[in-house]
């Protein structure tokens, strides 16, 4: 009974907060042709009617809702805004879940904290690939849920979270929605997360510390791999400070090493949290499936927010994953190296438009990262101009806390449609009007 009206209340409110997400995108300089009239009205108390949170009034809006709005009934435009690959499941996994259809366990709930049989492979693969060896392991909806759980579990309203500017628009939202301040961190202008400036504000009294880092390796958006010496010190800063440190290794198959860039590697500690996906290195970004590896001693406060959250991760998107699994890395090593050609595409168009200094990222991910020319307009009417006028889209760096530049993927277009967008990229870059 009070099973079915949680479930009923979750439903209810899953549909509200996006809704009340969007009204605070007519507080967004640059993004007010993002919001829906008819939903700000939300905002007011005209009537007495209720309001939205405050918490999540003044969470950031969704950017990727505000270019799928955008981009509604245009016929054409060609996306290298929202962080996904070309490429689906691996066969393997649709066997799997093909199969998992006619099986009575796939109705029914798991484990809070998933499959045990999923988990003993995650198991299995922390230690093979990334060296956790003391971790354990919750698989969640995604690696989003993972993140947000670490947060509900580590920190209260009021206290201080840090996030390295370019930082993905998702954790600053789950920080923001529940009381946290977000406090950005500055990055070396080849987008390494600026250590010395942490050092500084670990080194400040207890109260004033930040309780969590969180650093993305490679970057979202900065599209940068993370050195092992970068990670292990800032462990070491956390640690001498007590302030929890969490790394999330969405991409950590989209390494460029044969091209000299650093390799992916993972760190562990009592006080790290890893987070993973299968969204974009399985492609199976609509099945929602991620983990983490975390320190034992917050089982049973992650479990909280587990079970009021999903309950459990849906089992047949496990036992899909259980079938990619089985694929493995080298599967997915071939499709990433199929986005070379993109890549290559995508860093000229860039480059012959704005100058190769303005462009940022490349060791890691699938994200470029560029700089506006001087005397263009703000980056959210850039993003307009370019869907409008060029039927391209990208996302504005100021939703990632980084004005005055663009995040570009290369990973959501196959080879051909690529080369197109790549185009009409460089043409639309080339004529923004300037000295606005």
């Amino acid at each position: 009974c009070w099973g079915g009206f949680l479930l009923l209340t979750i439903r209810v409110f899953s549909r509200l907060l996006p809704v009340a997400a969007a009204t605070v995108l007519a507080g967004r300089p640059g993004l007010t042709s993002f919001a829906s009239p008819s939903v700000l009205t939300m905002a007011g108390h005209a009537g007495g009617a209720p309001s939205a949170s405050k918490r999540i009034m003044g969470t950031d809006d969704p950017c990727i809702v505000a270019m799928q709005k955008m981009m509604r009934g245009k016929e054409g435009l060609l996306s290298l805004a929202q962080g996904i690959v070309f490429w689906g499941p691996p066969k393997e996994a649709v066997a799997a879940a093909t199969a998992a259809v006619g099986e009575a366990s796939t109705n029914a709930y798991c484990a809070d904290d998933g499959l045990p049989a999923f988990r003993e492979m995650l198991t299995a693969k922390l230690k093979a690939e990334n060296g956790l060896e003391r971790s354990s392991v919750m698989v969640t909806s995604g690696s989003n849920q993972a993140y947000t759980n670490v947060v509900l579990a580590t920190l209260d309203a009021g206290d201080r979270a840090v996030l390295f500017a370019p930082f993905y628009f998702n954790h600053a939202m789950a920080l923001q929605m529940t009381g946290v301040e977000v406090v950005k961190g500055v990055s070396t202008p080849d987008l390494l997360p600026d250590l010395d400036w942490l050092q500084t504000l670990l080194s400040a009294p207890p109260g004033e510390r930040p309780k969590l880092v969180t650093l993305v390796n490679p970057g979202n958006p900065s599209g940068v791999m993370l050195p092992e010496a970068v990670l292990k010190r800032a462990q070491d800063m956390c640690a001498a400070a007590g302030v929890w440190l969490l790394v999330d290794n969405a991409y950590e198959y989209f390494a460029y090493e044969s091209s000299g860039h650093p390799a992916h590697v993972c760190i562990e500690g009592e006080g790290v949290f890893n987070t993973f996906s299968f969204s974009k290195s399985y492609g199976m970004m609509g099945w929602r499936i991620g983990y983490l590896a975390y320190p034992p001693s917050l089982t049973e406060q992650l479990f909280k927010a587990q079970d009021t959250i999903p309950i459990c991760p849906p089992v047949i998107s496990q036992k899909a994953a259980m079938g990619a699994l089985a694929a493995g890395k080298a599967w997915v090593m071939t499709q990433v190296a199929s986005l070379e050609d993109n890549k290559k595409a995508l860093r000229l168009a860039l480059e012959e438009s704005l100058g190769p200094e303005s462009v940022l990222g490349g060791s890691g991910a699938i994200y470029f990262m560029a700089r506006l020319p001087e005397g263009c307009p703000p980056d959210p009417e850039v993003v307009e101009f370019l869907a409008a006028n060029h039927k391209v889209c990208v996302i504005p760096g100021s939703a990632c806390g980084y004005p005055g530049h663009i995040r570009v993927c290369y990973s959501n277009l196959d080879k051909e449609t690529c080369q197109e967008a790549a185009r009409r990229l460089k043409e639309g870059l080339l004529a923004l009007p300037l000295n606005q």
